[in-house]
């Protein structure tokens, strides 16, 4: 007797590189590069165009003697030092930065239009915004009336800053990579996140419960700015490892137990293989195409952990900064994240619970 059913088998998580179906979620999109007449629309929503617009509005304010950051560069000027003059009692100052938050979220708010607009977009419910730019008062701002905007145009589309500080979210999402067979009977993993400007490696304690990543938290990271030292590929490569093998250390003497798994956010269109395919021009020398491996790079660099060769799974950026999110998004079904820095990093996603 043959028995058929008209509903689709239901898909298995995969434990493979820029996978679409991870333990959670169903990643629907990532990496998109919409373009218009000025280039990637994503680019009039990153922290280079918030830097842009504060530049125009200070040379305008020049013509007239009324810039009141007098001779410090635009980009010497801190978020934390943006948000105290936005509190503060120079009204040009404050007028000057609520005017430069006000023109950014409505290009953060058309963005956000244009994603909404895409087939792998529709229904989205929220917007996640991570990056640099979601920690400050500035940002969250912006996001809030980014969302008024879209409000008055009929789009109900809620956006948040991330919860987690945006240094550690690109490392607590790497827990999510991981299928339960792999992080059961374990403490913490090993994640790197790696972008154009940065360099982030760390180790994350699971927490876990039942398969409850609710907890996750970085136990110990280490941060290198590698732009500033400008590395060619095999320098940061180099560093990378080092890195990661002193966390490696560093656990054992804590008698943390790790699991044999390293989970890495970079920028850029990933295959099953661990190739950079698109998108990894901003990274330390030449890291796409077939002629370079990550994945097989950062095998071949690590020692053994507890005993057996680690497993590393490579993801784009955005969406390992997304996952973190996921414990809080259960009141919802589609979702994306945002995030705001030397691009704009993005990515959708549905609730497995919801497919």
């Amino acid at each position: 007797m043959t028995v058929t059913t008209t509903e689709p088998p239901q898909q298995q998580p995969v434990l493979t590189h820029g996978g679409r179906i991870l333990p959670s979620v169903s990643v629907d999109a990532y990496n998109e590069e919409l373009r218009d007449d000025a280039g990637f629309v994503g680019d009039r929503a990153s922290g280079r165009a918030f830097r842009a617009i504060l530049e125009d509005w200070r040379e305008r304010l020049r013509s007239s003697g009324n810039d009141p950051f007098g001779d410090t560069a635009t980009q010497d000027l801190s978020k934390s030092k943006l948000d105290k003059v936005l509190a503060g009692d120079d009204p040009i100052a404050a007028g000057l930065v609520h005017t430069v938050v006000e023109e950014f979220a409505a290009e953060l708010a058309t963005v956000a239009r244009r994603f909404l607009r895409l087939d792998d977009w529709r229904g989205t419910e929220r917007i996640v915004v991570g990056g640099g730019l979601s920690e400050s008062q500035i940002g969250r701002l912006a996001m809030g009336r980014a969302a008024v905007v879209l409000a008055g145009e009929g789009l109900a589309i809620e956006l948040t800053a991330i919860t987690n500080h945006p240094d550690k979210a690109g490392l607590i999402g790497a827990a999510h990579l991981a299928p339960s067979w792999i992080l059961a009977g374990h403490d913490a993993i090993l994640a790197a996140d790696i972008g154009g400007t940065n360099l982030r490696v760390g180790v994350v304690e699971l927490n876990m419960k039942k398969g409850d990543l609710s907890k996750a938290a970085v136990w110990k990271y280490s941060h290198w700015r590698h732009r500033d030292d400008a590395p060619g590929r095999e320098e940061a490569l180099q560093r990378l490892g080092t890195m990661l093998e002193e966390l490696i250390e560093k656990a054992t003497v804590e008698k943390l137990k790790l699991a044999p798994f390293l989970g890495v956010g970079c920028p850029g269109l990933i295959d099953d293989q661990g190739v950079i395919v698109a998108g990894g021009q901003n990274l330390p020398g030449n890291w796409e195409g077939n002629g370079f491996n990550l994945a097989h790079d950062l095998v071949a660099r690590l020692d053994r952990i507890q005993g057996h060769e680690p497993v590393v799974v490579i993801h784009n950026d955005a969406v390992v900064q997304g996952l973190s999110e996921i414990p809080r998004m259960k009141d919802v079904s589609h979702w994306g994240v945002f995030t705001i820095g030397t691009g704009l990093g993005n990515a959708r996603f549905t609730n497995r619970d919801a497919d």
